[in-house]
């Protein structure tokens, strides 16, 4: 089974930072590689960072590069979002899940889990 966990949303001002986390249950997450996603109210879920199994590559969605920084720690079998910056349009609910590829057709495996929510508010 294919089960992560997200865990470090809360409440921030427009230009906090949040560390978001991802863990790994039940298999090796050093395996796969990894994406980042979100969903705001009454849009659909979106791609919004990535990183390969090896952890030496990475992307992100134009909408946050340059705030986002997606890393990973297969020691703690676990990949973080940082998030600087953050500006009211960053609020969503954030997930993760593991990718077949971090480009061109992205391909989700195993159950969407509950997701952290991130709101970014003064």
């Amino acid at each position: 089974q294919l089960q992560l966990v997200e865990s470090g949303g809360g409440l921030v001002q427009p230009g906090g930072s949040l560390r978001l986390s991802c863990a790994a249950s039940g298999f090796t997450l050093d395996y796969y590689a990894i994406g980042w996603f979100r969903q705001a109210p009454g849009k659909e879920r979106e791609g919004v960072s990535c990183i390969s199994r090896s952890g030496y590559s990475t992307n992100y969605a134009d909408s946050v590069k340059g705030r986002f920084t997606i890393s990973r720690d297969n020691a703690k079998n676990t990949v973080y979002l940082q998030m600087n910056s953050l500006k009211p349009e960053d609020t969503a609910v954030y997930y993760c899940a593991v990718v077949n590829s971090c480009w061109g057709t992205q391909l989700t495996f195993g159950s969407w889990g509950q997701g952290t929510q991130v709101t970014v508010s003064s």
